[in-house]
């Protein structure tokens, strides 16, 4: 393939690149003051993306027409979905953050620009299909990362959510270089289609350990257990924007890689990292579920929620199928509404001097202080827990289901049985709302950037949401559909 076409597969990529650039200098050149323009610029920006790669996703796109820069990138339509998934969470995180920060008086011009980078390291990351474009991607993304975990710098808990994501981020990366290097020593390829084809006689025992090595590696990036240490202080130390976007975008992005990697660079060893995959999805069903539960804090709560999320989603890669790859793409689009939902409904919670509050206490009566915030929330809540007929239960239906037809029936039956103890503290919460005497905090008003988000989250995981559930998983279908190709 010429330069031309491989360029022409790329320009989502160039738009955001040229669009961080050019945002960049005018950071330095106005300053803070021009932080909001800067912010509507890098929205378009992620706008001008989403519908550039849209196209792709509705045709399906495969095969080699897709591989751009001699097989290292490939604009498909299973990268494609993710890609609208990132986009939308980014811009979703750009809209809701400028109040948060103003009011602080920490709003900085860099951090539209260090969003709009990690979003495009995370774009070359689902699109990765050799072993260096992964790093690459994977590391663009992670280095804007740590700089928006540690934005407020005068705040003890978000300087030290930087530096511990920093140092075990740091880790995680020598680990997954690790198992990259073990891999490419025994391929002989660092391409995943020549990586596929060298393992297709048998697995080595030094590539079984680079497989173990890059697995452990993203499982740091999608916080899957025992690799989720991390989480829950990052998290909760993090300024909320930050966590909404950490809890959404890279998670999408991550696991997205990771379906990649097993599938098309390890798909002829399925048994060899099915047990992986396994452990770790009922392993981070189980942390999260009872991690949350004596949770005080609700960032903190909403992380063993996200870790608890990763678990279900994983059960669809063990599934090893088409109908698990599109489990997953369903659930993640379903997840990515839920949490950026959750986050913004934290964001509104502030006492009438515009402090935040995180402390579930702080909730107690809200049901009839602020009742359209209790009602949104509820439905964010019990969507989370996937309770009928919230959306919420169709992500977790659509990976059971796969799981059953992989004739993985006992995994799937662990799954919903560990639902249900995920369900307590989700339900835990509404009971505070709605049956505790009002804690008189939450009194602060809202941005209307913030109810429109809420609203427009609240309305996708409730039963309306299953309207757009026949377009959904024509969409998933596609996208799945090309991991499954011949190589």
């Amino acid at each position: 393939m010429d330069s031309v076409a491989s360029l022409q597969l790329v320009i989502p990529e160039i738009v955001l690149s040229l669009a961080g650039l050019a945002l960049l200098l005018v950071a330095a050149w106005a300053g803070d003051k021009a932080s909001r323009a800067i912010s509507v610029a890098a929205c378009v920006a992620l706008g001008a993306a989403f519908f550039l790669v849209a196209p792709s996703v509705c045709a399906g796109a495969a095969g080699p027409d897709t591989s751009a820069f001699f097989g290292q990138f490939r604009a498909d339509a299973f990268a494609g979905f993710a890609k609208l998934m990132i986009f939308a969470a980014s811009g979703a995180v750009l809209v809701i953050a400028p109040t948060y920060f103003e009011r602080l008086g920490a709003m900085r011009a860099e951090f539209p620009v260090l969003v709009l980078f990690a979003a495009l390291g995370m774009s070359v990351m689902v699109s990765a299909t050799d072993l260096m474009t992964l790093y690459i991607g994977l590391e663009l993304n992670s280095l804007s990362a740590y700089v928006l975990a540690a934005f407020l710098r005068s705040d003890s808990r978000s300087a030290e959510a930087g530096l511990k994501y920093f140092v075990l981020g740091a880790l995680a990366s020598g680990i997954l270089l690790f198992g990259m290097s073990l891999t490419y020593g025994f391929a002989g390829t660092t391409s995943f289609a020549g990586i596929r084809a060298s393992l297709d006689g048998g697995l080595s025992m030094g590539a079984l350990f680079g497989l173990v090595f890059v697995l452990a590696g993203l499982a740091f990036k999608i916080s899957a257990v025992p690799f989720h240490m991390w989480t829950p202080d990052v998290y909760e130390g993090a300024p909320t924007p930050v966590t909404a976007f950490f809890a959404s975008a890279p998670k999408v992005a991550a696991l997205a890689l990771t379906a990649r990697v097993s599938l098309d660079a390890f798909g002829t060893e399925v048994d060899a990292w099915r047990q992986i995959v396994i452990f770790a999805a009922l392993a981070s069903i189980v942390v999260g579920a009872l991690g949350a539960i004596g949770q005080s804090n609700i960032k903190r709560l909403l992380a063993y929620s996200s870790i608890n999320n990763v678990g279900f989603i994983l059960i669809g890669l063990a599934c090893a199928t088409q109908a698990g790859a599109s489990a997953m793409l369903v659930y993640l689009a379903i997840y990515v509404a839920m949490t950026i939902g959750s986050f913004v409904a934290v964001l509104m919670l502030k006492d009438e001097n515009g402090a935040p509050l995180e402390a579930i206490s702080d909730l107690a009566g809200l049901s009839r202080t602020r009742p359209a915030l209790a009602w949104a929330l509820m439905a964010l809540m019990f969507s989370l827990a996937g309770i009928p007929p919230l959306f919420g239960f169709w992500g977790k239906f659509v990976v059971f289901q796969a799981a059953v037809e992989a004739d993985l029936i006992v995994l799937a039956a662990i799954g919903i049985a560990a639902s249900v103890i995920g369900a307590f503290y989700y339900i835990k919460i509404v009971k505070v709302m709605f049956f505790d005497e009002p804690a008189g905090t939450a009194h602060g008003k809202s941005d209307w950037a913030h109810w429109v988000l809420l609203a427009i989250c609240a309305a996708a995981v409730s039963p309306l949401g299953y309207l757009l559930n026949q377009v959904l998983g024509s969409l998933a279908d596609g996208a799945a559909a090309t991991l499954f190709l011949t190589a």
